[in-house]
């Protein structure tokens, strides 16, 4: 009966998946399209200048950073509960609904700029993107659990639409948020939130049972159960059980969880309190007593306590699994490193191409600046389109209502998209308009014609490469030169290195001190080109290596390792770019990107070299 259902779901197909999948696409394409074109402003919104034509809120950039870290940490954290919350209590279905509702009024508090509602916008989105960024994933899991083979293409249907949406917002979000004004940026992004989530609660019938609250799928299950599917699930539980009956079992005791509660209470409040004190300038300090300041004290303390309790946990399982574990471990160390540069990306990347970037084209070097601007945006954004008719076809007669919100936003997009092709056409002279053409479409009258490139632009480079990378990357790794877990880690490790030293020799004749230059844009193109091939070496193999690894009965508490690695990660990310400030004045900012290349191509080099130890420890895994 289940496998019949499952089966139901190709019945109706876009491209030899299931039609429920592209519903999940664009949903996904629109919460990364929100999420990223938000993201890609932040940093920008808090330094800018108070009497900047955009006025923002001329803060220093390490308290900006210092928040910024304590956000993305927080994001990722956030799964946790909103798993929790969707496995024992509402479903799949409600989780993505209820994030969704939380970041479309995140999104519309941070359109009005206040302090206030700035801050609730952030807090609404920690909550919301908790909720609905684990559970996605979990419906696509489940609409292929009897069709594992083609698994694997849709995740990377799923991953195209995450790198597009992510593309639409940095380059739509960024330009209006640079070009207009922050709160059409921030607004804008909220929009498309609202119909990401418009579209898929109109359509969540196509997910059948799919996603349900746990009372309500028992409900069902019981209604429909037969004797053999009984049967059959008993078999299968039996099977498990014999196979992990050898492998030693650990349950938590309460101590443990009396120090999972403090570590998670100690960070927690450090991470909050961390921007809050800098920004108040001290006002605000919850480790604060009397005149000594106790928060390094405090997060070392939770964290020297936890991987106490993570080390005391691995020695008691059985040899081999206690071995597996500890390549998790190493695995999400290197992936801890990874990010804690890689997140540089709307930091200091993004304020090096603010602040010493060239970005004023002319001649020439505008006009192919325009054409290949045009092209990656209204390529990508039609092969899409037409991926939007092919669902319509299958789904428009049973969910007309979704689809018309889903057709809404698109013309939408385009309407946005062609506004800013030709606005900037206009303003490079490459294009006359008449007086009441300018009224009309709000594009103001220009005396010196140039191309300025937004400094977010260069964000968008991630994605394009992604998109185009990709199918090389997964070729590789099919081939018979596909590296080992450690050789893959450690390439993407090195290239990540390399990419941040392009930006180190680029900056290396800026002056410390200096708050302005003009160093080649073509610098952070190779950042970026570099930054992503070393991404798709670790990010999209890592989560494989924990499930491979891993007992079942302990894949969520290891991936809450993996994802706390990644948050911490995010933190740190911040902290360091709090370091640059110091360092550009003292040093030069080349020399702060330098000593990061150096760090990274080393964390490479040693895992490289410790491949034929940690293979071992992964005992015949690959």
């Amino acid at each position: 009966m289940a496998t019949t259902a499952q089966n139901d779901f190709f019945k109706s197909n876009v491209l030899g998946h299931p039609a429920g999948l592209f519903v999940l696409f664009f949903t996904e394409m629109w919460e990364r399209f929100s999420y990223y074109g938000m993201r890609a402003l932040l940093i920008l919104f808090f330094t800018t200048s108070l009497t900047d034509a955009r006025p923002g809120w001329g803060w220093p950039q390490d308290h900006a950073y210092a928040l910024f870290g304590s956000y993305t940490a927080l994001v990722y954290l956030s799964t946790m509960i909103g798993g929790y919350f969707a496995d024992k209590l509402i479903g799949y279905r409600w989780a993505v609904i209820v994030g969704a509702f939380l970041m479309t009024m995140g999104h519309a508090s941070m359109a009005v700029e206040t302090p206030f509602f700035i801050y609730l916008g952030l807090t609404l989105l920690v909550f919301g993107t908790g909720f609905f960024k684990p559970n996605m994933t979990s419906i696509i899991s489940e609409m292929y659990k009897d069709r594992p083979e083609k698994k694997d293409g849709a995740y990377t249907i799923f991953y195209m639409g995450v790198n597009a949406g992510a593309f639409f917002g940095i380059l739509l979000c960024g330009y209006l948020g640079e070009k207009v004004g922050w709160s059409i940026g921030f607004g804008l992004a909220g929009i498309f939130m609202l119909f990401g989530l418009l579209q898929f609660y109109f359509s969540q019938n196509i997910f059948g049972t799919i996603g349900l609250s746990p009372k309500m799928a028992e409900k069902l299950a019981l209604a429909n159960s037969d004797a053999m599917e009984i049967n059959t699930n008993i078999a299968s539980e039996e099977d498990v059980n014999k196979k992990e009956v050898a492998d030693k079992r650990v349950p938590f005791a309460p101590w443990q969880l009396v120090i999972i509660a403090v570590c998670s209470l100690l960070g927690l409040v450090w991470v909050i309190n961390d921007p809050a004190s800098k920004i108040s300038y001290g006002k605000v300090n919850f480790f604060k007593w009397g005149d000594t300041d106790y928060s390094n004290a405090a997060i070392l303390t939770a964290l020297v306590l936890f991987f106490i309790l993570l080390i005391y946990r691995i020695v008691q399982y059985s040899y081999v699994t206690r071995q597996k574990m500890l390549a998790v471990t190493f695995f999400a160390t290197l992936t801890f490193c990874f990010f804690a540069v890689f997140e540089q990306a709307p930091g200091t990347l993004t304020m090096f191409a603010n602040n010493y970037t060239d970005r004023v084209l002319t001649g020439n070097a505008s006009l192919i600046f325009l054409v290949v601007n045009s092209l990656i945006a209204v390529v990508p954004l039609a092969i899409i389109t037409w991926v939007l008719y092919m669902l319509f076809r299958q789904t428009f007669k049973n969910y007309a209502l979704a689809n018309i919100f889903l057709g809404l936003s698109f013309v939408i997009i385009w309407c946005i998209t062609i506004w800013m092709l030709v606005k900037d056409f206009y303003s490079a002279g490459y294009l006359e308009l008449s007086d009441s053409t300018l009224m009309a479409l709000k594009i103001d009258k220009v005396l010196n014609p140039l191309t300025e490139i937004p400094a977010t632009w260069f964000n968008v480079l991630n994605s394009l490469f992604i998109i185009t990378l990709a199918p090389l990357f997964s070729k590789w790794w099919e081939s018979k030169y596909n590296p080992s877990a450690n050789a893959k880690f450690g390439i993407g490790m090195i290239l990540l290195g390399l990419g941040m030293g392009f930006v180190a020799y680029g900056g290396k004749d800026i002056v410390p001190g200096a708050t302005t230059a003009s160093v080649s844009l073509f610098w952070l193109v190779f950042v970026y080109l570099f930054h992503t091939m070393g991404e798709l070496c670790i990010s999209p193999v890592g989560l494989s290596y924990v499930s491979k690894l891993v007992p079942g009965r302990m894949i969520a508490f290891m991936f809450g390792v993996w994802y706390l690695a990644i948050a911490i990660a995010n933190k740190v990310a911040g902290i360091i770019g709090e370091s640059s400030t110091d360092i550009a004045k003292e040093e030069g900012i080349g020399n702060f990107f330098f000593i990061i290349t150096i760090v990274a191509i080393a964390v490479g080099v040693i895992s490289i070299v410790l491949n034929k130890p940690i293979k071992k420890l992964m005992h015949g895994v690959r």
